[in-house]
């Protein structure tokens, strides 16, 4: 077993949805292919028989385990499946330096470090084993389960192409020269940083909320910025990513192979979002000319803006999120 490095895991319940006395809860810890040893909460079903369905969920870009990612583990535990929430590489409770960085490959592998440890649990079915992403870990489980075979259900739920949203601008906007000035400022930062011996950071969410906000800056602040998501070690509810975070994106397209995948995938978005397009466009890619469609679904939720699906569970469609992973993890 490969060793994994120390750290410090909190031990109150600290999350931003209340404790469900039908599961158990626990911290664990698990290693990537990259040597960087990764935090979860697992959350375990306090009755069941033989062996488990389990399920790993990670997301939204810039936030912790301690907010929706728990809660849909929480949630999905409740309903019978073991499931953990972690934090991706240089985040949260995570090991990895430097902090506050991404990367599509990294955390991809993140994904697939999750299904290596759960696939060695006693109490878990190697062979059944799913995944959920929410909004940018949607795009990358969408990218984990191009690559991973293992993987035999994955949902993305209002998801982001974090590679088109970082290289193409919101809605496609930013064009060659936009982008060319985009790379210069951002590696002009790096020398600065590196003269500096350190990474500035770009800032979360914006507070105050300017009075003329556009909708989706206000829908991020209504959940990152109040009680009702804010967290202490959420990049997005406090100093954000580093400055010069989208680099590899801008370079690296991350749902190349998507129409390649054969194991079923549920993509869910709602229609009021600003992100919906990323959704459709990503079933388009992933259905054409793909002969395993059967098992390929779009949901799309009437009403529901972006962070609707981050907490809210009278629109969150758990019933399906059920069904769904029941059917393929069985």
């Amino acid at each position: 077993m490969m060793k994994t490095a120390e750290l410090t895991l909190g031990t109150e319940w600290d999350k931003t949805f209340p404790e469900s006395k039908k599961v158990s809860h626990r911290k664990v810890t698990f290693i990537n292919r990259y040597g960087i040893t990764l935090a979860a909460d697992l959350y375990e079903p306090k009755e069941y028989e033989g062996k488990l369905a389990a399920i790993a969920v990670c997301g939204p870009f810039g936030a912790v385990k301690e907010q929706c990612s728990g809660l849909y583990a929480q949630e999905m535990a409740e309903r019978g499946f073991l499931t953990i929430a972690f934090d991706p590489s240089f985040t949260g409770e995570s090991g990895g330096t430097p902090r506050y960085v991404a990367s599509p490959d990294i955390n991809t592998e993140d994904f697939q470090a999750a299904v290596d440890f759960l696939s060695v649990q006693d109490n878990v079915d190697p062979e059944r084993i799913g995944i959920i992403g929410i909004c940018g870990w949607g795009g990358l489980s969408l990218n984990t389960a191009a690559i991973d075979t293992r993987i035999k259900a994955t949902a993305a739920m209002t998801m982001y192409d974090m590679s088109r949203v970082n290289a193409n601008g919101y809605y496609d906007a930013m064009d060659k020269d936009a982008r060319y000035e985009t790379r210069k400022a951002l590696n002009e930062q790096r020398i600065k940083d590196y003269r500096n011996g350190s990474y500035e950071l770009r800032g979360g969410v914006v507070d105050p909320l300017p009075e003329d906000a556009p909708f989706y800056v206000k829908d991020y602040y209504a959940y990152y910025k109040t009680d009702r998501g804010y967290h202490k070690r959420s990049l997005n509810s406090n100093g954000g990513w580093n400055k010069t975070v989208g680099l590899s994106f801008m370079n690296m397209p991350q749902l190349t192979y998507i129409n390649e995948i054969r194991n079923a995938v549920l993509i869910v978005h709602g229609d009021k979002a600003h992100s919906c397009y990323f959704s459709k466009d990503a079933y388009a890619a992933m259905i054409k000319d793909n002969p395993y469609t059967d098992n390929k679904e779009l949901m799309i939720i009437p009403g529901a803006v972006h962070t609707d699906l981050y907490d809210q569970k009278d629109i969150i469609p758990f019933d399906k999120l059920e069904s769904f992973f029941r059917e393929y993890l069985a």
